[in-house]
């Protein structure tokens, strides 16, 4: 009998890199006093194994990045140089491995989204000792239950945004993002800053309400400084963007949602473009993606004049929404905020408070609201500027549990769940923002051709008469017996007092069709697809 033990304090080897000499086939000497109680665990057990004896012992390492997944794709900085490393489970991972590999150096990307794998998923922060932390914690967690709500602490807190502390104090309860601790909710007052791991709703539900109720009454304002921020600027910038941007170029002081594409037509980003400038151009995105994108930029924008600067560390950034946000914002904006001077899409450069800042009206949560992005030294400064204010207006700070339940009431899909490099324009619902009439750009070809076939798969959202436990993604949808579809992502929305869903379904699945089911933790229950958003259908509120 084979007899396997994951430690609980794994110690790290060959910290300096594997030694050239060492081969495959060779072992580390035997250490069995660090594995004493597991083998009493495994003796009491199978009593058997007492008897028996041990008649050998294997002892020899495991390769562990910082998330358990391979290292794969080209190394930064040396062309034509690959990654195929970390590769914890050779036999079970080997053949996708080497397959998405191939696919990329021979025909310039892989088939499927192997994004979870690309060395690009990691930054700067990943430092040895972090990587080193990180990779002990996931030894030690191997065969624990994993969480959809839950975060681990090795390697934390890291990077944090310039208000943390404040935040921290007014009793945020932090995730990470690339590295980057982002609030997700806020516990009450004098309650533990902390959320219990659950798979059904966690003890974060009733803040998380709260914080969505007052987002859609009042004001929500929100930390976001962990998005991804990229300054384009040169005489031939307009120039690089088209070729890169499957969408259309905004005029100067205005801000559009611009898809990216691969040359196959997959999705490459879902991009908000701001143009300051005759040359000047903001594009924003998810910040764990910052690598990845800076390295698809270099490969497709670089050219003569044109100049791609990541400043997601430089600068900050709130975003105000609801229907108090214009009122908040105007008592410290240089400019008249009003409909009629600063439209919804519109985005330019203006003093808030004594910061100088760029601002933009747009927000995911389908309210009026603003995104406020300012160099990172005024970050306090603009922070003091609204507490001083926000309790006139009913504001609240809220965390990004709540923008998710705030998006999915509104439909509208992020990245990694209902976009990412396995689906096209027309199957994700993005056509609409494709500038077909344009001569080039990247992936044109294959745009046309997704715009003119009919998609097998569609997204869609869905309501779902739950009980007490929400989809979190990749749950399957049922009509009758047969599987029509998965979910992408899911929650409680606490406005529309309904668990939602998104996801893709078979195309001929029909608009408000009611005889579907959702799985939840086993349990099929009752699914409607909606044809419109709950709340604010029409897209009023954004544009008021």
């Amino acid at each position: 009998m084979l007899l396997g033990v994951y430690e609980k304090d794994a110690t790290p080897w060959a910290l300096a890199g594997t030694p050239w000499d060492y081969g495959e086939t060779e072992l580390l000497p035997p250490n069995l006093e660090r594995l004493t109680d597991s083998l009493e665990k495994g003796f009491r057990r199978f009593p058997t194994l007492s008897n028996a004896g041990i008649r050998k012992v294997v002892n020899g390492p495991f390769t562990f990045s910082p998330d358990g997944n391979p290292l794969v794709g080209p190394v930064p900085g040396l062309k034509n140089f690959w990654a195929a490393c970390g590769v914890m489970a050779g036999f079970a991972q080997g053949g996708g491995v080497g397959l998405a590999l191939a696919q990329w150096m021979i025909e310039g990307e892989p088939q499927d989204d192997i994004y979870a794998m690309d060395v690009a998923r990691f930054g700067e922060y990943a430092t040895r000792p972090y990587a080193i932390a990180r990779a002990r914690e996931f030894y030690a967690r191997r065969f624990q239950i994993a969480y959809p709500n839950e975060t681990w602490p090795a390697g934390r807190p890291g990077k944090t945004s310039a208000i943390y502390s404040e935040l921290e104090a007014r009793n945020a309860v932090f995730g990470v993002s690339y590295g980057q601790e982002v609030p997700l909710f806020f516990a009450p007052s004098g309650a533990p800053a902390s959320e219990t791991p659950a798979l059904r709703r966690s003890d974060a539900f009733s803040a998380v309400r709260e914080e969505c109720l007052a987002s859609r009454q009042s004001l929500g304002l929100l930390d976001i400084s962990s998005f991804g921020k990229y300054r384009v600027s040169g005489p031939q910038a307009a120039e690089g963007l088209a070729h890169l941007l499957a969408g259309r170029l905004p005029d100067i002081g205005q801000v559009r949602l611009t898809p990216m594409l691969s040359q196959r037509g997959r999705l490459m980003g879902d991009l908000t473009t701001m143009r300051l400038a005759e040359e000047e151009f903001l594009v924003g995105g998810s910040g764990y993606l910052q690598t990845w994108h800076m390295r698809w930029f270099a490969g497709n924008l670089a050219q003569a004049g044109v100049a791609v600067d990541n400043i997601s560390d430089q600068y900050g950034g709130f975003a105000l929404f609801g229907p108090n946000s214009r009122a908040l914002l105007q008592t410290l904006a240089s400019e008249d905020l009003s409909n009629e001077n600063f439209p919804f899409m519109g985005a330019r450069r203006m003093t808030v408070g004594i910061a100088p800042a760029i601002v933009a009206r747009l927000s995911v949560t389908g309210e009026l609201g603003f995104e406020i992005y300012v160099p990172t030294a005024y970050m306090g400064a603009v922070l003091a500027a609204l507490e001083q204010r926000r309790s006139g207006f009913d504001g609240r700070w809220v965390g990004m549990y709540a923008l998710n339940s705030l998006r999915l009431e509104k439909s509208f899909g992020i990245w990694s769940r209902e976009f990412s490099r396995d689906y096209a324009p027309r199957m994700a619902g993005l056509t609409r923002f494709i500038d077909y009439e344009r001569e080039t750009f990247v992936g044109r070809e294959a745009a046309l051709a997704d715009r003119d076939t009919p998609p097998a798969r569609r997204l869609v959202t869905l309501a779902i008469d739950a009980e007490n436990a929400d989809a979190t993604g990749y749950e399957p949808i049922f009509r009758g017996d047969e599987l029509v579809g998965y979910v992408t992502s899911g929650g409680y929305g606490h406005c529309a007092k309904t668990s939602l869903a998104m996801g893709y379904v078979a195309s001929a699945v029909e608009d408000e069709s009611q005889d579907l089911t959702v799985t939840l933790l086993g349990d099929p229950r009752p699914a409607r697809l909606l044809s419109r958003a709950l709340i604010d259908p029409s897209g009023r509120r954004m544009r008021i």
